[in-house]
C-alpha cells in the first residue's frame, strides 16, 4: 500500500515540473491586417447584396466607401453641405431587422454635417440627399461603428440600415 502512494506522489510530482505549452505568438503584421479587412468586407458586401436581393425593385447605388443607398420620392429641395445643421428622423437597424435605435415620432434629431459624432455613412450618406427626401442606407461596418460596436445594441463588425428621412437644413 505504502509503494502504491509513493508512486502516485512522484507521478503527481512528475506531472507538476512539466512546463505548460504556451500558445504560439501571432506574428501580426500590416500585410495580414490587410487580408483580415479584405475578407471582412467581401463577407460584408456579400450580405448586403443579400439584403437587397430581398427587393429587387429598388434603384440601388453605390459609393466609393462602400454605403449603398436608395432615395425615395425624390425632391428638387436643398442639398446639404458640410457645416450645416441637418435635422433629421431616422431609424437604425441591423441587417436582420432588429431595430436598435429611432428618433421619436414627434421629435427631430439635429446634427451637424461632417462635424457630429454620428456615423461616418450617415453624413456621406445625407450629404447625397435633397430636404424632402427619404432614404435607405446601408453600410458596412467601417462606416458605422467598426470593430467594437458602440458597446450597448450595436454587436462590434455589424453593417447598419439606416431609414433616414432629411427633413430641413440650416
Amino acid at each position: 500500500m505504502i509503494k502504491k502512494e509513493w508512486f502516485f506522489c512522484v507521478l503527481l510530482l512528475c506531472s507538476c515540473t512539466e512546463e505548460e505549452e504556451q500558445p504560439k505568438p501571432v506574428n501580426w503584421n500590416m500585410e495580414k491586417s490587410t487580408e483580415m479587412n479584405k475578407e471582412l468586407a467581401i463577407e460584408q458586401d456579400l450580405d448586403i447584396d443579400l439584403y437587397f436581393a430581398q427587393h429587387e425593385n429598388w434603384e440601388v447605388k453605390q459609393t466609393g466607401t462602400g454605403l449603398r443607398y436608395v432615395i425615395f420620392n425624390k425632391t428638387d429641395g436643398a442639398s446639404p453641405k458640410p457645416g450645416m445643421d441637418a435635422k433629421t428622423q431616422y431609424k437604425i437597424s441591423l441587417l436582420d431587422g432588429t431595430e436598435v435605435y429611432k428618433t421619436a415620432t414627434d421629435e427631430v434629431d439635429v446634427f451637424r454635417i461632417d462635424k457630429s459624432d454620428m456615423e461616418s455613412g450617415i453624413h456621406e450618406g445625407i450629404k447625397l440627399m435633397h430636404v424632402g427626401e427619404k432614404a435607405k442606407l446601408v453600410f458596412p461596418s467601417h462606416l458605422a461603428h467598426g470593430l467594437v460596436g458602440d458597446l450597448n445594441k450595436i454587436p462590434p463588425l455589424s453593417p447598419l440600415v439606416v431609414d433616414i428621412e432629411l427633413i430641413g437644413i440650416e
